[in-house]
């Protein structure tokens, strides 16, 4: 491998293999962001002529679509809280203090990633429904929290570590306290990270199809709910409009993360790079 990367010809063929590959992954979303344009009532690939008529049924009026859209950001910016409250805790547990059983608690976490989703979606029915909790969307936004708040660990996991501990040191040296800390050092640090769990913890409840399935009733239809009826049920054109703006959507968080984590990564150079540290306590403790 090393030697077909020495040479011109090999760096040709991985460029070549990969390029391939990537296509081959992405082939899919452009198949259905061409078939969103398609007057074709059948969603046909190519499409005949070129229109904008599913765009536009989805906010018609009559249309079901924007109460489940609307439904699913109420969801999603719920589990965003809760995630973001369990994973700055557990977090800051993991990696900041010597918290026993570590490993265990830590495996007990990431559980909810590896055990199937379904499962997961069943005993929460079986959980919420003798407390006459089906369709609530406290209730669907805790579930989801099940599967969004590992995911916002692990990122904040990744970030607390990457934050140098001689800053924190440095101010707890000067007299700050544990508060102070948290807010001038580790807190303003994390930001990226913490927006980044945000984002993803939002795109996870989102899009989350089995607990929204099992927990949602008549009047709670959530999105991706409402495209599985729509697929099931009916043969509805505009699934491939909402799904080219879901598409659409995503990309725009990843390249939102993307943007913060670049905008976010001299912030803590910066600090390091500052002899005098006088400037975040005094000796009594406070913070000037």
């Amino acid at each position: 491998m090393m030697e077909l990367r020495s040479t011109l010809a090999g760096k040709i063929i991985l460029t070549a293999v990969a390029t391939v590959i990537l296509l081959f992954l992405a082939l899919p979303i452009v198949v259905i962001l061409v078939t969103s344009f398609s007057d074709n009532a059948f969603a046909a690939f190519p499409p005949d002529t070129w229109t904008l008529n599913w765009y536009q049924a989805l906010f018609a009026d009559g249309s079901k679509w924007p109460a489940a859209l609307s439904l699913s950001a109420l969801i999603a910016c719920l589990s965003t809280v809760f995630s973001l409250i369990i994973g700055v805790t557990a977090a800051t547990a993991l990696v900041r203090s010597e918290l026993p059983l570590r490993s265990a608690v830590f495996a007990l976490v990431l559980g909810p990633l590896v055990i199937p989703q379904i499962v997961t979606a069943l005993g929460l029915f079986l959980l919420f429904e003798p407390a006459a909790m089906l369709g609530s969307p406290i209730a669907i936004a805790l579930g989801h929290t099940v599967l969004a708040a590992p995911i916002a660990v692990l990122i904040l996991i990744a970030t607390l570590r990457g934050i140098d501990e001689r800053l924190e040191d440095a101010a707890a040296s000067m007299g700050a306290g544990r508060l102070t800390i948290a807010r001038k050092i580790t807190f303003p640090l994390a930001a990226p990270g913490m927006i980044a769990a945000a984002i993803f913890s939002f795109i996870t409840s989102f899009d989350e199809f089995y607990i929204s399935q099992f927990l949602s009733s008549v009047d709670t239809v959530t999105l991706p709910v409402r495209v599985y009826n729509s697929l099931t049920f009916d043969i509805d054109p505009s699934v491939t409009a909402v799904s080219a703006l879901l598409t659409a959507g995503a990309i725009l968080a990843l390249v939102l993360v993307a943007m913060v984590r670049w905008l976010g990564s001299g912030r803590q150079d910066s600090l390091l790079s500052v002899e005098n540290t006088a400037g975040i306590a005094n000796p009594g403790g406070e913070a000037v």
